[in-house]
């Protein structure tokens, strides 16, 4: 019996994106008729990646990352950045003279509710 000696977090866990050659790499080697199992083994990816590559690719023409669905966020990351410094400076504050104050410095419109949700959700 064989026993092939991997390390388990090199395998599992650590999910990250491919960058576009090895995107490319995976097309190329689907070009010229290689088993996906073979392009699997010779790039060291999973074969479900290889193969979701390969239906991307079939589909849109493209392998390049899609823009991900839902709404986008309201405050940007500069607004946020703005409430951490606000709130850092006073602990003190009410949620009303914060969106005030986000209102004046950045010109977002935010409501309290939106300034509680931020505050909450960030560490």
């Amino acid at each position: 019996m064989q026993t092939v000696s991997t390390n388990f977090c090199e395998r599992m866990g650590h999910s990250q994106e491919l960058s576009e050659f090895k995107h490319g790499t995976v097309i190329g080697c689907h070009l010229c008729n290689k088993f996906l199992h073979e392009i699997s083994l010779l790039l060291n990816i999973p074969l479900s990646t290889i193969s979701g590559i390969i239906t991307k690719w079939k589909q849109l023409g493209t392998t390049a990352t899609q823009p991900l669905s839902g709404r986008p966020r309201k405050m940007t990351e500069q607004g946020q950045r703005m409430l951490k410094r606000t709130v850092r400076g006073s602990h003190e504050l009410s949620l009303e003279s914060i969106a005030k104050d986000l209102q004046t410095s950045c010109g977002l419109q935010i409501s309290t509710t939106t300034v509680r949700r931020e505050l909450h959700g960030s560490p």
